[in-house]
């Protein structure tokens, strides 16, 4: 259990804005930041991060909450495990945070495979640099290619020992399940008999976005070509090859810093250049590239690099996936490196410098790259002319962009010789087909479409939900504006009144709770608070224990618009915390306008129903009484005259 005073330190020491930025590519917007959504595919940004009220929101899926919940969300870790994660991050100490194998045993199959995948790291990096077999072999092949002692140790890289299950041992003995090991590719079994799956292989350990272990690439040092060169972890809860990129962890600030990534194909590729300064570097790990790694660059910057070595047949094989790049809005650049030369090779005999110059000064745009490198192939063949333009143009119409997708045409207009309405013709054929399939898609497969908010919605406003909102006005007011004072008639004198006290005590005095039960816990909160003479902060309830309190004040503290800054242009505006006192007593005599109507109707239907209970009719002809007077009572507040 950590404690209450250092889950306060954790709270006030993790900014949200450097949290997120860890994770997501923000760029300022008036008071707020701003990026591309972690939890949902999107092109426009609708991810917004208050600094002011440390909270994060999107305006696209609904996911909002404070930076505990965003480590949760993100990572998918509990609440201790976010809390541990931030007090690592900003270096708090946290008693009894070290997890023992008895432990993990007893903790969910998720976090089992990250204790298991951490102790196997830590295991295979000790063996490297520990035993005689890692030193001689690993350590060597790892200093053959060129990798400092800094950057082995930077990349966690490891080493097996060539033996048959001495990890299995070593990791059951220490208390690790074999289930967790098989699954994580560690160890395999074979008709009941377990052996280890890395055995005689250097290690470069696989991590996610905050830094955790998840899988293992394991390269053979034998010559032996009936061996596998490469083993990789097996897809798990915790690892999905599609989702990850190797090098993520360690780029992200200087893909951010960059406004760049460099995508290459392997480990070596990434270390390297790394090594050579050029950090903003991640690599697919030899597979084909998915949208889900576009989705996971695309947090930090809208620019791609992709670097290739001079195999043309990799580099056609390769414009599928770049197809998918430009379909997600991206900018698509691409370097080719001079014969027999690929990334790793070139940053080892690049000068510091050398290979970032080399880099920027080759980096050319996809397409035009494309066209380049396909058109001295079509000389003197006029039907695979046709078929390159047809192949251009098709990934022009990708880009989501209409401006981008001009400036494409009328470049490989020059450059293909062709007249540029002829390529525009074709383009709109594109856009028109692509349409065209998608509603096709959609009409055959209906359970594929997602509900729209307007299907959701009934045709007529329900009377209950109209009251909930109109509660969760109140409850905004109370959470935006609690602690701000009011002038109140108080017995025949005005007197400044704070906001939380007008509205707690107002309610409380008609005998009115709340329809909504997140509301109606948050005004008791309050009314508590009030009791020993304290006035609860947002913050309160931005960080509350209860996911429900939390979100709901996030949606209401949270607008996706921002007032433009008009007083530096000699303009004002009157805003909300302006006319307080009007917007207060309005959104209170609204919703106890309205409330108290539907109950006093509802008390007549019970009236009817009841007629022939004399008991029950009188005590609700007393109700009745009490809600007409409490109707003329209020709409003669607001000026209005009440005709029964």
């Amino acid at each position: 259990m950590i404690p209450k005073d250092t889950i306060d330190d954790i709270f006030q020491a993790a900014r949200i804005e450097e949290v997120v930025g860890d994770f997501v590519h923000l760029k300022k917007r008036g008071v707020n930041l701003l990026g591309n959504c972690p939890f949902h595919d999107e092109k426009t940004p609708s991810f917004t991060v208050s600094p002011t009220k440390g909270i994060y929101k999107c305006f696209g899926c609904g996911e909002g909450g404070n930076s505990v919940n965003f480590i949760m969300a993100h990572e998918h870790f509990t609440y201790p495990e976010a809390l541990r994660y931030l007090a690592n991050k900003f270096g708090i100490e946290v008693e009894g945070e070290e997890v023992t194998p008895e432990m993990a045993q007893e903790q969910s199959e998720r976090e089992s495979m990250y204790v298991v995948a951490s102790y196997a790291q830590q295991h295979f990096t000790d063996t490297l640099h520990q035993s005689n077999e890692g030193k001689a072999i690993g350590l060597s092949y790892f200093k053959e290619r060129g990798f400092s002692q800094e950057t082995i140790e930077k990349f966690k890289l490891g080493y097996a020992i060539d033996s048959f299950d001495a990890f299995t041992k070593v990791a059951t003995d220490n208390g690790y399940k074999t289930s967790f090991l098989v699954n994580s590719g560690l160890t395999k079994d074979k008709n009941g008999k377990q052996y280890d799956g890395y055995r005689g292989r250097v290690i470069f350990p696989i991590h996610n976005l905050s830094g955790r272990p998840i899988g293992f690439g394991g390269r053979t040092l034998k010559t032996d070509k009936k061996v596998p060169k490469y083993v990789n972890s097996p897809q798990n809860v915790v690892y999905d090859k599609s989702k990850v990129l190797y090098g993520l962890f360690t780029a992200k600030k200087a893909i951010i810093q960059k406004d760049n990534c460099y995508l290459v194909e392997g480990y070596t590729d990434v270390i390297s250049m790394f090594q050579a300064g050029v950090e903003n570097v991640v690599s697919s790990s030899g597979t084909s590239l998915t949208t889900q790694q576009i989705a996971l660059i695309s947090r930090f910057t809208k620019n791609i690099t992709i670097l290739f070595d001079g195999d043309v047949a990799g580099i056609k094989a390769s414009f599928r996936g770049i197809d998918m790049i430009l379909e997600q809005g991206m900018n698509v650049k691409v370097v080719l490196f001079p014969d027999g030369e690929d990334p790793d090779s070139f940053a080892k005999k690049s000068v510091p410098g050398e290979l970032e110059d080399f880099i920027t000064d080759n980096a050319k745009d996809f397409i035009v790259f494309k066209t380049d490198l396909l058109y001295a192939e079509t000389e003197g063949d006029p039907i695979k002319k046709a078929q390159l333009i047809h192949d251009i143009v098709d990934s022009i119409t990708l880009i989501p962009d209409e401006i981008s997708r001009s400036v494409y045409l009328k470049e490989c207009s020059r450059l293909l010789d062709i007249e540029e309405s002829v390529l525009i013709s074709e383009l709109n054929k594109g856009i028109r087909k692509k349409q065209y399939d998608s509603r096709k898609k959609g009409s055959v497969a209906p359970e594929q479409v997602s509900v729209v908010p307007f299907q959701q919605k009934k045709s007529v406003p329900n009377a209950t939900d109209e009251i909930e909102d109109q509660e969760q006005n109140i409850v905004r007011l109370l959470l935006t504006f609690g602690n701000e004072t009011i002038p109140v008639d108080v017995d025949g004198e005005m007197q400044d009144v704070a906001v939380a006290a007008f509205l707690v005590y107002r309610l409380q005095q008609d005998d009115l709770t709340m329809i909504n039960s997140v509301c109606r816990e948050i005004i008791a909160e309050f009314m508590r608070a009030l009791e020993d003479e304290k006035i609860l902060e947002q913050t309160h309830f931005l960080n509350h224990l209860s996911p429900e309190i939390a979100a709901l004040t996030i949606d209401l503290v949270t607008s996706k618009y921002e007032l433009h800054d008009w007083e530096s242009k000699l303009i004002y505006v009157e805003t909300e915390e302006h006319k307080l006192k009007r917007a207060v007593e309005g959104a209170l005599h609204s919703y106890l306008e309205k409330r108290v109507r539907i109950m006093w109707h509802q008390n007549q239907e019970k009236l009817k129903a009841n007629l022939s209970d004399s008991s029950e009719v009188m005590l609700l002809m007393k109700e009745q009484k009490r809600l007409t007077d409490l109707k003329r009572k209020l709409s003669a507040s607001m000026g209005r005259i009440v005709l029964n």
